[in-house]
C-alpha cells in the first residue's frame, strides 16, 4: 500500500515528525550502586524523563503518529483522539502542538492537578471521564466518540495499536542492549503493556537466556496510576500473556518505601510507576546470587507533587 512518503517525499506534516526523532529514546541508564547491594548482583534502570515531554510514552506516541501520517490516516484536517491516564497524553499533545496538529484526550478526572494542567497548557482538548471507570472507562468514551465521528478523529488506540509495542521493539530493546551487555532480567510494569511487550521481545532474541518478569498491582484497587490489575480491568489488545516468565504484584505502599529511599539514597525523585518497577527489581535481585537486572522509570515526579508533599511530610513526622 501507498503511503504518503511515497507520493510526496518528506510532505510538510511528513517532513516535521521525522524532525522529533532526534528527541525520542537515547535516554541514560543509572545503575543503583547505594540503594541496593549485594555482590554479583547489579540494578540498571532507563531514566525515561530524558525525552520530548518526559516520559516512556514519549517512544510510542511518535510510533503511532508517525506511522499514522505516513500510511494517512492522521492528516493535518483531523483530530489524533485517544484514551489516557495523562503521560501519554502528554506526548500526543507536545509533539501535536510541534506539528500543527489538534488532539482530544479522555482521560480519567481523578488524573493529577498537574497532568491536567499541563495538557491544558499544550492546548490539548479534554474529555473528562468517569474517575471510578479509570482508563477502562476512558477507552470505552474514546471508541464511541471515534465511531461517532469518523470523519472527524484519528483514533489512536494505544491498547490495541500495534505501534506501541514496536516502538519499544526497535528502540528500547536495542537501547538498553547496547547500555548493559550482560543483561540477565528485564523488570517492568503492565499498563498498556507496549513497553513490557516489545523490550521484552526484542531482548529475548538478542538474550535467549533471559528471564523477563512483568509487574502488576496486588489489587485493583491501587494508587499505581497507569498500571492495570490484569484480573480486574480491560485486557490490552496488544497484551501477550505468554511472553513473560514471571509474574510478581507490587503493592502501592512498598513503591511509596521505594520512592521515598530512591530520594535519600540515589537523589532520585521517582513517580509512584517508577518506583514500584524499581521494587519489582529488587525483589528480583534479593532472590538470585548473580545478575544485571535492569528495569524502566517512566517518569519521575514532575507531576505528583501531591504525593511528594505527603513524603517530606511524612518524613518530618
Amino acid at each position: 500500500m501507498q503511503t504518503i512518503s511515497d507520493i510526496i517525499p518528506d510532505s510538510g506534516l511528513l517532513a516535521r515528525v521525522k524532525s522529533l526523532e532526534s528527541q525520542i529514546g537515547g535516554t541514560p541508564v543509572h545503575e543503583f550502586t547505594r540503594l541496593f547491594q549485594k555482590k554479583n548482583v547489579h540494578i540498571y534502570a532507563k531514566k525515561e524523563w530524558k525525552q520530548l515531554s518526559g516520559s516512556v510514552k514519549a517512544r510510542a506516541a511518535y510510533q503511532i503518529i508517525r506511522k499514522a501520517i505516513e500510511s494517512g490516516h492522521l492528516t493535518e484536517d483531523k483530530t489524533l483522539l485517544d484514551a489516557t491516564s495523562g503521560n501519554t497524553g502528554i506526548a500526543y499533545a507536545s509533539m501535536a502542538r510541534l506539528l500543527n496538529i489538534r488532539v482530544a484526550l479522555c482521560l480519567p478526572e481523578n488524573a493529577s492537578r498537574e497532568r491536567k494542567e499541563i495538557l491544558h497548557a499544550l492546548g490539548a482538548e479534554l474529555i473528562l471521564t468517569s474517575k471510578f471507570e479509570g482508563t477502562d472507562g476512558a477507552q470505552h468514551v474514546a471508541r464511541e466518540l471515534s465511531r461517532k465521528n469518523p470523519a472527524k478523529y484519528y483514533y489512536a488506540d494505544q491498547y490495541r495499536n500495534e505501534n506501541n509495542w514496536k516502538a519499544h521493539y526497535y528502540k528500547t530493546g536495542p537501547e538498553i542492549a547496547a547500555s548493559v551487555p550482560g543483561i540477565t532480567h528485564f523488570v517492568a510494569g503492565l499498563g498498556t503493556t507496549g513497553t513490557f511487550m516489545g523490550t521484552g521481545r526484542r531482548l529475548k532474541k538478542l538474550f535467549p537466556g533471559i528471564q523477563l518478569i512483568s509487574l502488576q498491582p496486588d489489587s485493583a484497587l491501587h494508587g499505581l496510576e497507569g498500571w492495570k490489575h490484569m484480573e480486574t480491568a480491560i485486557v490490552p489488545g496488544i497484551y501477550d500473556p505468554g511472553l513473560a516468565d514471571e509474574n510478581l504484584e507490587i503493592s502501592t505502599e512498598d513503591a511509596y518505601s521505594i520512592l521515598r529511599l530512591a530520594w535519600h539514597e540515589e537523589g532520585l525523585l521517582l513517580s509512584p510507576s517508577s518506583a514500584a518497577n524499581l521494587a519489582g527489581a529488587i525483589q528480583v535481585a534479593e532472590r538470585i546470587e548473580e545478575g544485571h537486572i535492569v528495569t524502566i522509570l517512566p517518569d519521575n515526579a514532575d507531576k505528583y507533587s501531591e504525593i511528594i508533599h505527603k513524603i517530606v511530610l511524612h518524613d518530618h513526622d
